[in-house]
């Protein structure tokens, strides 16, 4: 998940043996169990074979796999090392909850679900740990399994930010693909050839969630359409503001960073059509304007953290209050209501 990411000292950014915490949850497993995926039958079998198909099980280094990590300038491996690391974390979070989830489970048809993206997220995270390695990166776990402690996540919150989660993944690395694609002169490392084969686990994941959803209609409806507008603001903001704290990365790409996280927005808000009752207008006057205050005052809260002292500390409050009041005004703008399909089912485009 998107918001699942873990933490990694920034010291320890891009060296040897960088500790990483993911962050793990656990749910209430028998509310998910409850959920009669027969509402969506033709749609839950559909999911379930591409699953088991397994399109994306191919991440193999090729012999056109030459990576020379002194070749890369400094700045942009810090930066790609950070989101590499970042993608770690979440891949990790996301497995293991999916794991959790399906060792809880009775409902053969769910437990199969979460029991194959539990797969996939176990092979990408795997992937990722290589493609570090090739880096010089080594990543430590950082706390040992029996000590790790998992935060409590009600399910409906899994639900919304796991299928946001997958649905924006998809089309960050479908779109970063097709860039690259068109200028190939620009993929500054090969991983990025493995992106369309990540995008087929990543758009089915969010097929198996967007059917759970469905099949449980309450969980679209009435006080829920605020949490489901809570996680649609909160998704886009992390992923606009850490995209920005990453310019050297987006350079490279040869993108601009604010034009390719609304383009991403609005390929993942014509995607979430299919499950969600609402979406965000990204054209209201405001919105962008908000949106990068929230990156402005996330810049200016760093620059204030590398100060140190008293006076670092006052000014970072201030900054906190400052993007929790924007964040605010941001949830609180107009939204667009959305008449849901009759079919869950969509097809990568």
């Amino acid at each position: 998940m998107t918001s699942a990411e873990g933490t990694m000292a920034p010291e320890q950014a891009g060296v040897a043996g960088a500790v990483l915490v993911p962050r793990l949850y656990t749910t209430d497993f028998e509310v998910i169990d409850r959920i009669d995926v027969n509402a969506a039958r033709d749609d839950l079998d559909a999911v379930l074979s591409d699953l088991r198909s397994d399109e994306g099980k191919q991440f193999d280094k090729d012999e056109n796999w030459h990576v020379d990590p002194a070749a890369m300038p400094e700045e942009l491996r810090k930066e790609f090392v950070d989101l590499l690391s970042s993608s770690l974390s979440a891949e990790l979070s996301s497995g293991t909850l999916y794991a959790e989830i399906k060792k809880h489970l009775n409902n053969p048809d769910t437990r199969d679900l979460f029991a194959l993206m539990s797969r996939d997220e176990a092979r990408h995270a795997s992937f990722i740990s290589d493609v570090l390695r090739d880096l010089n990166v080594t990543i430590d776990p950082g706390i040992p399994a029996q000590e790790q402690r998992y935060s409590y996540f009600r399910p409906k919150f899994i639900l919304y930010a796991s299928y946001l989660s997958e649905k924006l993944g998809y089309v960050r690395y479908i779109t970063i693909h097709r860039e690259l694609e068109r200028n190939p002169d620009r993929c500054f490392h090969p991983v990025f050839r493995s992106f369309e084969k990540w995008c087929h686990d990543e758009f089915n994941h969010g097929e198996a969630l967007a059917v759970l959803l469905r099949a449980e209609p309450k969980l679209l409806g009435g006080l829920n359409k605020y949490w489901i507008r809570f996680f649609l603001v909160d998704v886009f903001a992390t992923m606009f503001v850490r995209d920005h704290m990453r310019p050297e990365f987006f350079k490279a790409l040869g993108v601009d960073t604010t034009e390719f996280d609304f383009e991403v927005f609005r390929k993942t808000t014509e995607i979430t059509r299919q499950v969600f009752p609402i979406t965000l207008d990204l054209e209201h006057p405001m919105f962008r304007s908000r949106i990068e205050r929230l990156w402005h005052l996330a810049e200016s809260s760093e620059a204030a953290r590398g100060q140190g002292g008293i006076v670092s500390l006052v000014k970072r409050v201030g900054y906190g209050f400052a993007r929790a009041w924007t964040w605010l005004r941001l949830y609180f703008l107009p939204v667009k209501p959305n008449e849901l399909p009759q079919r869950v089912r969509l097809t990568p485009s």
